[in-house]
């Protein structure tokens, strides 16, 4: 089936692209498609593919969410087989080998792509230039946008590819999530009236587009002022779908014993707060199912490096002034946006929407950079950025020796080998991973099921003689990606926890044990990915799940790691470590 391109591939006027500029519209429209998964699931990186003939878009996909078809299957899929040979692949993003079957490069190699023109090179160092280096030894002509030629067009492309992973693109380069700072506020810069009253400066339409901002977030961020004045939901209130963590920001926790962010069954909530700060208020909230943070010193840094460490990538700010003056001021805010509305409230004490800086001459004051206008309804958005994003080409390799990855890393040399994300080098390993298995269901007949992950969380709910127990394993079943099947599986454990079943505590250990033994059974690549980590001790890095993971500081159980090590011994005959229940 063929597809038009619309403006990504006729200039203005109708004047047919070609060459560079082709490559730029068509990277561009992969861009745009790998948008589509925002808020979809949890952030991750944005895969967009294009296959084209010329002018012409034969196939095109994005990847959905980790865990999910990649979006070079997607296309060829679209595509169909002969006009694949001899075609041009387009991506916005070089190739991340997740699941250690490559996937993604086999589908165009497979299905007889001639060339790859890949917009960014991947920003982490264990995949950059290596996906580039594999389609070149198998005879594929790829070209990097930017790096022979640059020109408008090619720069406006380039821009698309990285605004659209920004998340991804801060992360490695400063070691902290992507942070953006939102705010509403009147023509007369007030973010509140005197009394402190803020319901509702913004149009409804800008509240829509906030809720949208936070489906496409990991975690939302709010201070103990806008907790007591506002009690907000943080929720992205767009009827299921990604919510993000919300935290709370809070050295004292002089904070109300009923709020609305202590309802958990909605969302994960995280207090963070100085150490030793009311502990038997710490006490409630625990009580309640809030986590609790403690910091030697409470500032933004520190909690943005903890985010860092729990795998986030994009947080979005909507504080008062108080704390986002020091989060400007720590480095930590990367955009910006100010939705201002046509109203004047005045008030020499109403609040504005960042405090003291210290800055004493109008030459000190920051300048956003790629400053965008959008009225929304009455308001005005105005968006732009604090930090430009960071181009990482100066220090990726160069043509000649992109197959050097880094010299200096080397997981197989290391004693403990860490896994978590999907995108880790032995991400593979993780539960989360897209490897289906054909696994029997509650009534013992074998299904597939999408992954590790989808078969966990639905036998949580396996045998509960009732229909919001049935319906949960069904929609855990049919989800499309295994970030969905924990969400819908640990937010139903939350809301209706007399639905689990009786024995899970002492069950879940064999059920998660009987998935993985399949996974690596049927899979022979993941069974010699396991096997080369012989010697080495397997952790599962999630800082937050003290029992599957080995949690932050190595206080976690790590019970996927010593399942993962007893597979292996049992894969090499040798007696099993004991697995203590």
């Amino acid at each position: 089936m063929a597809l038009s391109c619309g403006a990504g591939a006729l200039a203005m006027g109708g004047t047919p692209f070609s060459g560079h500029a082709l490559d730029a519209a068509h990277v561009q429209r992969a861009a745009g498609i790998a948008d589509k998964s925002a808020g979809c699931t949890s952030p991750h990186p944005n895969f967009g593919c294009v296959i084209a003939r010329g002018e012409r878009v034969v196939g095109e996909g994005f990847l959905y969410a980790q865990g999910t078809k990649c979006a070079e299957l997607q296309a060829v899929e679209m595509a169909g087989g002969e006009l694949c040979k001899g075609a041009t692949a387009y991506l916005n993003l070089e190739p991340g080998d997740c699941h250690g079957d490559d996937s993604a490069l086999s589908a165009l190699i497979q299905a007889g792509v001639s060339r790859v023109v890949v917009g960014l090179r991947h920003p982490l160092r264990h995949f950059r230039g290596k996906a580039i280096h594999s389609l070149r030894s198998e005879g594929l002509l790829v070209d990097v946008l930017g790096e022979d030629m640059r020109s408008k067009i090619i720069e406006d492309a380039l821009k698309s590819c990285l605004v659209v992973n920004a998340p991804l693109l801060y992360r490695a380069a400063y070691g902290i999530p992507y942070s953006v700072l939102k705010y509403a506020m009147t023509l007369d810069g007030k973010i509140a009236s005197s009394s402190g009253h803020a319901s509702w400066i913004s149009s409804k339409l800008s509240r829509q587009r906030v809720f949208e901002l936070r489906g496409r977030s990991d975690a939302v961020i709010v201070g103990g002022n806008t907790l007591r004045r506002d009690d907000p939901r943080l929720t992205a209130r767009h009827g299921g779908g990604h919510l993000p963590i919300r935290i709370v920001m809070s050295q004292s926790l002089n904070l109300p014993e009923v709020a609305n962010l202590w309802d958990v069954s909605v969302a994960h909530t995280i207090v963070t707060t100085q150490r030793g700060a009311r502990k038997s208020f710490q006490k409630l909230l625990a009580s309640k199912g809030v986590e609790v943070v403690e910091f030697d010193i409470l500032n933004p840094r520190d909690v943005m490096e903890y985010c860092y460490d729990r795998g986030y990538l994009s947080i979005l700010w909507e504080c008062g002034g108080g704390l986002a003056a020091p989060a400007i001021a720590s480095g930590v805010i990367h955009k910006v946006c100010a939705f201002v509305c046509p109203k004047i409230v005045g008030g020499l004490k109403a609040p504005t929407p960042v405090g003291e800086l210290g800055m004493v001459e109008m030459s000190q004051a920051l300048n956003l950079t790629d400053v965008s206008f959008e009225q929304i309804g009455p308001d005005m958005l105005i968006s732009g950025f604090l930090q430009p994003i960071p181009d990482l080409t100066p220090v990726i390799p160069t043509l000649g020796d992109t197959s050097s990855i880094d010299p200096t890393l080397n997981p197989y040399d290391a004693n403990i080998i860490f896994f978590y994300k999907t995108w880790d080098p032995y991400g593979a390993l993780s539960n989360f991973s897209s490897h289906p298995l054909h696994m029997p269901d509650e009534n013992g007949v074998y299904i597939t099921w999408q992954s590790v992950e989808h078969y966990y969380q639905a036998n949580k709910f396996v045998g509960v003689d009732d229909p919001i127990a049935r319906a949960c394993v069904g929609e855990i079943k049919s989800t499309g990606s295994p970030e969905e099947a924990a969400r819908i599986g640990r937010t139903s454990e939350r809301q209706h926890p007399h639905l689990m079943r009786a024995d899970w505590d002492t069950l879940k250990i064999n059920v998660m044990y009987k998935a993985l033994k399949c996974k690596f059974s049927t899979y022979p690549h993941l069974k010699s990915l396991l096997l080369s980590t012989v010697g080495s001790v397997l952790v599962e890095a999630s800082p937050h799940d003290l029992f599957w993971g080995g949690g932050r500081e190595g206080e976690g159980l790590n019970y996927l790691g010593r399942l993962l090590m007893q597979i292996r011994s049992e894969f090499l005959g040798e007696d099993p470590p004991p697995i203590n229940c």
